[in-house]
């Protein structure tokens, strides 16, 4: 199953493939086509795997916070949120690796108070910097039993575009769709101080699914 995200390029990607190979046949060195053709296949494969979207089971539980994306946790500490709270958070920031898969899920259910894209650079997103300059989306989802959840869609070198689906009143689904990012990169999740952080530096988590955090 693939993300909508990824139809019109794997689409592109298959016919640019498709007809190449048409147009290798001319070639008369076979090392030179077989190369060529190996070569296709493995950009191809590389677009499939990149925009596969997953079947998630998502455990509902409003007391807990499930991790947005796949990925390995990269940092844990508390910090200075300062766009929408505005004082000290716990962030738990997860990267991804072009070999994740870039879906990204709400982390809890409830309503949407907040959302909003920044344009910025594309900066490395294990750069210290790339929270605050990069291309980025914030969101902030709340619910009765853990509060307000600010989590952040960050671009990275590769990513150019970043799809976000949350919308300004909204009630959403812990776990679901709730956006994408094409070729990147890092998500940020700013959690109330008195959190249980349920994941250490380094944990591979899955999107959806592992729990990171618990009240």
């Amino acid at each position: 199953m693939f993300h909508k995200e990824g139809q019109q390029i794997i689409l592109v990607t298959l016919l640019v493939v498709g007809g190449i190979f048409l147009l290798i046949d001319a070639i008369e060195t076979p090392w030179l086509v077989k190369t060529i053709q190996i070569a296709l296949l493995g950009l191809l494969i590389l677009i499939l795997q990149f925009f596969r979207n997953p079947k998630r089971h998502t455990k509902l539980d409003d007391t807990t916070v499930v991790s947005p994306v796949d990925g390995k946790v990269v940092v844990i500490e508390e910090v200075e949120e300062t766009e929408y709270f505005k004082d000290k958070r716990l962030q738990v920031s997860i990267f991804m690796s072009p070999l994740n898969v870039h879906v990204t899920r709400y982390p809890i259910g409830g309503k949407v108070l907040f959302s909003k894209y920044h344009p910025g650079k594309y900066l490395v997103a294990w750069h210290p910097k790339s929270s605050e300059e990069n291309e980025r989306t914030t969101i902030v989802v709340e619910n009765s039993a853990v509060g307000k959840v600010l989590y952040r869609q960050i671009a990275g070198a590769l990513a150019r575009r970043i799809v976000n689906y949350a919308k300004t009143d909204q009630n959403v689904i812990q776990g679901s769709d709730a956006g994408f990012i094409k070729f990147g990169s890092r998500v940020d999740v700013f959690l109330p101080l008195n959190t249980d952080v349920q994941v250490q530096l380094n944990q591979k988590v899955k999107g959806g699914e592992s729990i990171i955090a618990a009240f």
